[in-house]
């Protein structure tokens, strides 16, 4: 998988939002962002990786506003959290290769840490 692969880009993200949630702190939107510290993909990828956390709900607390056919605006970012099935996907999903491209990229997730 490359760094850029949605399963990385989605382990990228859950990761954080978990370790936030754990040590009891805000979220940095700036973490999270397609353009931001942990990733740089274009908008209109992280935008389909947003919706699609929200709709396997495995994230909350961010507005989706459709526009012009598929095209949508994503708000209140900052306000983004992991869910209690977002966490059981983060840890107990079994796809192989997600777990050894994250072990091979652990130097690019561990800002946060």
């Amino acid at each position: 998988m490359a760094k850029d692969d949605y399963y990385v880009i989605v382990y990228k993200i859950l990761a954080y939002l978990y370790m936030q949630l754990k040590n009891g702190e805000n979220i940095n939107p700036d973490f999270i962002k397609n353009d931001g510290f942990l990733f740089k993909i274009n908008e209109r990828y992280w935008n389909y990786i947003i919706v699609h956390l929200l709709k396997d709900r495995y994230i909350e607390g961010v507005n989706v506003t459709k526009v012009f056919g598929n095209e949508v605006i994503i708000s209140d970012i900052e306000n983004c959290q992991i869910t209690p099935k977002g966490i059981d996907y983060l840890c107990n999903n079994s796809l192989f290769e997600k777990a050894k491209c994250f072990l091979k990229e652990i130097k690019d997730i561990t800002p946060f840490v």
